[in-house]
């Protein structure tokens, strides 16, 4: 591990005469740095100075920002932002930025540098929500903005909000984030009340969306089908659900698009109560089911193998809302032969892009010889190369 890790990193100005990585021009990983996603740049940083420098190009970071990110960036006040680095930029707004009084929040994705927003009840029009004996207003740290408006009992139900923002070209998702039950806790466990839940399983309630340029979508369920939920297996009480209403397609940022939402049930033949309404979200679609692809695979060298070893850690960049993280594992090999040492690794650093490493030591009485070879892969083409054979 120690012999083939320390080659593939050191350079012309490391301890070892082998070309490694530490020889490849910063300009030229900033180059292969464009295809990669940040965590998987913030990976490669650890690797040595080029790669560290390269990371930290404004020339990198400028193709992770959304191309409008002033936009995000002019809802915050000018010293918070403008002595920084672009990398430094995208790390600023990789964390939610509120506005229009902290009702409404935006952020751009770490692993994308798409743009996401988030709409709080607060900022939203809700049919008797002035009345206490119909809503009440709940704090809670399951939810971003630490307050949820509860419904206890009403016959007209209608929820409608809007929200006007520069976003950048994109398809979007809009949900709402809902909850049958009141929730609280209870010597330190979570615990749900449904004194209140009646209602929902009667008539279904309508989501819609429209937006400015005229794109409309609408949806219809019931929130609380127990009986068919119980035959599936599945249970829509007592946990926060996202409904899905629609997609809408944004082909510039200028004009700012223009949403409008809205959640209804008013066939006032009934009542309905106990739930919670948390937030809108306005997220690019398929964004939450992304399928992030392990880094590092095992190569086996062109010698017989009979013990494999493994040591693996995991990076510092991890992503708290979708609890992922990015981790780099290395591998090395004890071929059958006693004299021979043979270390390989196959690093995918993104998509289609995959560095190659293989060492061989070959002992000879009281010398040594190593060869090793790093080889950085866009699709079938190589990007860089290097090779060498050494007296250790």
């Amino acid at each position: 591990m120690g012999a083939s890790l320390s080659n593939l990193t050191e350079g012309a100005n490391g301890s070892s005469i082998s070309p490694g990585l530490g020889d490849i021009p910063e300009n030229c990983v900033a180059c292969v740095f464009l295809y990669l996603t940040p965590p998987e740049i913030c990976n490669l940083a650890r690797l040595n100075h080029a790669f560290r420098g390269a990371a930290s190009s404004d020339a990198v970071w400028e193709t992770k920002l959304p191309r409008n990110y002033q936009d995000l960036l002019d809802l915050m006040p000018p010293e918070r932002y403008m002595s920084l680095s672009k990398k430094n930029i995208f790390a600023l707004l990789s964390r939610p930025i509120p506005f229009d009084n902290g009702s409404k929040e935006i952020w751009v994705d770490r692993v994308t540098g798409r743009v996401c927003m988030s709409i709080s009840a607060k900022a939203m029009a809700i049919t008797g929500i002035e009345d206490r004996r119909y809503w009440n207003w709940v704090p809670t740290e399951e939810s971003r903005f630490h307050e949820v408006a509860y419904l206890q009992q009403i016959w007209w139900f209608e929820v409608d909000g809007t929200v006007k923002f520069p976003l950048p070209a994109d398809i979007y998702t809009l949900t709402f984030r809902l909850h049958l039950g009141k929730f609280s806790k209870r010597l330190g466990r979570r615990v749900c009340n449904f004194e209140h839940t009646h209602g929902w399983d009667i008539k279904p309630v309508r989501f819609e969306l429209s937006t400015s340029d005229g794109q409309e979508a609408s949806f219809e369920c019931c929130l609380d089908e127990t009986g068919q939920n119980e035959i599936n297996g599945t249970h829509k009480r007592g946990c926060w659900i996202d409904y899905r209403v629609g997609e809408f397609i944004v082909s510039h940022s200028e004009p700012a698009t223009e949403v409008r939402f809205s959640m209804k049930q008013i066939d006032c033949t009934h009542s309905k109560g106990g739930l919670c309404v948390d937030s809108v979200y306005i997220i690019p679609s398929n964004l939450r089911d992304r399928r992030r692809r392990g880094v590092l695979k095992y190569v086996s060298p062109p010698l017989s193998i009979t013990c494999v070893i493994l040591i693996s850690y995991t990076s510092w960049w991890s992503d708290g809302a979708d609890g992922h993280s990015s981790s780099l594992d290395f591998y090395e090999s004890i071929t059958d032969e006693k004299n021979v040492f043979a270390g390989a690794m196959e690093l995918e650093i993104g998509p289609n892009l995959r560095l190659l490493h293989h060492t061989c030591e070959t002992f000879t009485g009281k010398s040594k010889t190593k060869n090793g070879e790093s080889t950085i892969l866009l699709g079938g083409r190589e990007l860089i190369s290097g090779s060498g054979s050494w007296d250790a």
